[in-house]
């Protein structure tokens, strides 16, 4: 295990990815927290909308790609899109498995942890996952992406004659005049309150 993995920890965004049999499932997260170091434990808090919530519960597994500044708004929106959704491998994203069978990131990312759930806490709308770290490489000498990066480079600038609404966690736009107040963003499940008219 390489431990320096565990340096690309930043505030910033990552790919959960989790797997049952033969179904893949993988969603975007920004809560990955290194709690501890002997051992090396994370937290992970996931939304229990998200279909990889309910994978990660029954199989008590997970990996994590911690995103880069080379990452494309492609890809956010791919993984956002899919939010837990069975991830098509045929698509043009670069994947691995690692020894634990789930998928990870090749491209666009500077590491990967692999990790066991040792415990969960019930936060309400999300569970918080405690999780030993089995594995962990790193990718490449990128930076992490911060959120503030994310919005500053990556993600796409909504067209200003456009009306309508746009999620300020991963850029999707709701065309419409009005929005809904029990809206939820399609790609990364945040609430009406996360939107902000164009």
């Amino acid at each position: 295990m390489d431990t320096t993995a565990m340096y690309k920890i930043s505030y910033g965004l990552f790919i959960l990815t989790a797997r049952e049999g033969s179904k893949d499932n993988g969603c975007i997260v920004n809560t990955v927290t290194q709690v501890t170091v002997s051992p090396c434990r994370i937290t992970v808090a996931v939304d229990k909308k998200n279909l990889t919530h309910d994978m990660i519960m029954r199989t008590g597994a997970f990996n994590v790609s911690i995103l880069s500044e080379q990452s494309k708004f492609a890809t956010y929106r791919h993984w956002g899109m899919q939010s837990g959704a069975n991830v098509d491998k045929t698509q043009a994203i670069a994947f691995e498995r690692a020894d634990n069978g789930i998928i990870y990131l090749t491209e666009e990312c500077n590491a990967v942890l692999c990790a066991k759930v040792v415990s969960t806490v019930d936060l309400g709308t999300h569970t918080l996952f405690l999780a030993d770290v089995t594995d962990a490489a790193v990718l490449s000498e990128q930076p992490s992406v911060t959120y503030a990066y994310y919005q500053k480079h990556i993600k796409v600038a909504p067209q200003s004659q456009k009306k309508g609404f746009i999620c300020t966690v991963c850029g999707y736009i709701h065309e419409s005049e009005t929005l809904p107040d029990d809206f939820i963003c399609p790609w990364c499940k945040h609430p009406a309150s996360d939107f902000k008219p164009l």
